[in-house]
């Protein structure tokens, strides 16, 4: 068991795999403001997500804003696909520039440690579990998570506590 001083203290703390298996460091985010967000391509909830982050990764990613989605199939089944087959949907029907990574588990024994981060950083309305696709969360540019939406929080109404984080 790693000592409390090993205690991830940031996002930036983290290594996750991209779609192709490599290692990303997400300290190579650093200064830039992040939303991170489990996604699924056959959810209710995947048209609008996808074109809303689309529009908001388009508006404000020169300005210092970067998405990292989270394929995640533990809510419904909706994500069944490969990482190739999710990474062509996304780029293909939604025109998706910002990165997607590795398919993951974000809760139970096998979530990812970033997700166990997240999730102990802001609970949710129902403790820590994530309830469905499309959750996500905002993290500041000192890698700490500032906020976290409901999965039915349409990406377009958080710009301004996105905005507010791109201009501190």
């Amino acid at each position: 068991m790693a000592s409390q001083s090993n205690a991830p203290t940031s996002v930036y703390d983290f290594t996750v795999k991209d779609a192709r298996g490599n290692d990303v460091n997400l300290g190579d985010y650093k200064g830039k403001v992040l939303l991170i967000v489990n996604v699924a391509s056959q959810c209710g909830l995947t048209n609008s997500n996808y074109t809303e982050l689309n529009q908001v990764y388009e508006k404000y990613k020169g300005k210092g804003l970067e998405i990292l989605a989270f394929p995640c199939n533990q809510f419904g089944a909706q994500e069944p696909g490969s990482n190739e087959e999710i990474v062509e949907f996304a780029c293909t029907r939604f025109k998706a520039e910002f990165p997607i990574f590795d398919k993951v588990d974000v809760n139970g024994d096998s979530a990812t440690p970033l997700y166990k981060f997240l999730k102990s950083s802001k609970g949710g309305l129902f403790g820590d579990s994530i309830k469905w696709n499309f959750s996500k969360f905002l993290v500041d540019k000192e890698g700490n998570v500032v906020e976290r939406y409901a999965p039915t929080t349409s990406p377009l109404s958080i710009e301004k506590d996105i905005k507010k984080l791109l201009d501190a």
